[in-house]
């Protein structure tokens, strides 16, 4: 069996940067081009565009549905997709639409590509004009977290209710291949030489079945790996045999956010209703340390209040892979962890903090504090708040990209 590695999607960004700084042969010039960060505003249906690095001020927004009236035209004259976008916003959407779940913007910096749940497709918005380019929807009726292959060339995203990953041509829309995974795909992370592909699935996270001896109610939670050439399944990995392994068979196997270590032979994951994460040996193929983080004692122990199961919600790992950020969704904070000592430092309060990544010069984590709408950057050496940023309602997803270098916004009538 190949041997896999993995990289922090945050190396994105720099494949990226090296692939527009080499034009073919008697190619015309790329633009010039600026790195920054997408905000998705999942229940405005915007996305902020905002510095990179330094104050993280924002430079733009776009809105990420103009379409939408002929969208919701063809939702309420079909009962049955109805029926799934009422049930979206009142589950997993907390009485809002869900409109942007993630962002990632082409090689060229021209457009911006994102996943809307509310409307079970992704779509390519023109960062000039506003317009959308092209179309996809997925199967099913929603569209979830999406992954773009190192190159920056092709885009994966999870469809929650047909248990599928669609892989598109980032350019085009252009459906490239797709694969099964468990139940409700989640989170996406190409390999680093973008051969692999593995694909988290969290189960069911939106019933009150939440008591431990329930957590058979939650459907099949696995991470699938596939070949990325030919989507067909390489390998399979049950959490919940490595947590039984190790004595933990009262713990959820809903593998969450996740990340890599710089040299790729670790695995630091999330998993539901764990305030903390666990480490990963990718070739031993077990679970080798578990960090539990504080509680914060404002923080109700009933298990159906918890957003979507998610406890904590929310990883990334300084460039060095000295320091692990951790987004404690429920317990209102985020911090940053020595990954050696694995010994948590401050824990810089934040509001129902939603996602966590890393500025473009690596010295910041970035998490997305979705109750309060802003952004706020966590200095990695010192585990202190540096800046918050507002945003728009209810941010998630960040993603560093590209844009013009002199872009602020849409082109306006």
């Amino acid at each position: 069996m190949p041997a896999f590695t993995t990289r922090h999607l945050s190396t994105v960004a720099a494949a990226l940067a090296l692939a527009l700084s080499v034009p073919a042969s008697g190619a015309a010039a790329a633009p010039d081009l600026r790195e920054v960060m997408f905000v998705g505003n999942n229940w405005e249906g915007t996305a902020d565009v905002i510095r990179s690095t330094g104050d993280f001020a924002r430079i733009g927004r776009i809105s990420v549905i103009p379409d939408r009236e002929e969208r919701m035209a063809e939702i309420n004259a079909d009962p049955i997709r109805w029926i799934y976008f009422q049930a979206i916003r009142n589950s997993v959407g907390e009485g809002h639409d869900q409109f942007v779940d993630d962002m990632y913007s082409t090689p060229d910096g021209g457009s911006v590509v994102v996943s809307r749940p509310s409307f079970a497709d992704v779509v390519s918005v023109d960062l000039t004009t506003g317009e959308i380019g092209w179309r996809f929807p997925v199967s099913g009726y929603r569209a979830d977290h999406m992954a773009v292959s190192p190159d920056g060339t092709r885009v994966a995203v999870s469809a929650s209710t047909s248990n599928t990953v669609h892989v598109l041509d980032i350019r085009t829309g252009a459906e490239l291949g797709s694969f099964g995974t468990g139940d409700k795909p989640h989170e996406n992370i190409f390999t680093a030489d973008g051969k692999y592909l593995w694909n988290m699935s969290i189960g069911e996270v939106n019933t009150a079945l939440d008591a431990p001896w329930l957590d058979w109610t939650k459907g099949d939670r696995r991470i699938t790996v596939v070949d990325a050439r030919t989507y067909e399944r390489v390998r399979v990995i049950d959490m919940r045999e490595r947590l039984d392994a190790i004595g933990l068979g009262d713990y959820s196997d809903a593998v969450r956010p996740a990340v890599f270590s710089p040299d790729e032979s670790e695995l630091y994951f999330q998993v539901s209703f764990f305030n903390g994460f666990f480490e990963y040996d990718v070739a031993t193929d077990r679970i080798t340390r578990t960090k539990t983080l504080p509680k914060n004692p404002a923080t109700g122990e009933d298990r159906t209040t918890w957003v979507n199961d998610s406890r904590h919600h929310g990883l990334s790992m300084s460039p060095d892979g000295a320091k692990v950020c951790v987004a404690g969704t429920m317990d209102d904070y985020a911090t940053v962890v020595d990954r050696t000592t694995l010994q948590e430092g401050p824990l810089v309060p934040a509001a129902k903090p939603y996602w966590a990544t890393v500025s473009g010069d690596g010295r910041h984590c970035v998490v997305s504090e979705s109750g309060a709408d802003q952004v706020t950057a966590i200095d990695f050496a010192t585990g202190e708040k540096s800046v918050s940023v507002p945003v728009g309602d209810h941010p998630q997803r960040v993603r560093l990209g590209r844009v013009a270098a002199d872009w602020t916004g849409p082109a306006t009538d």
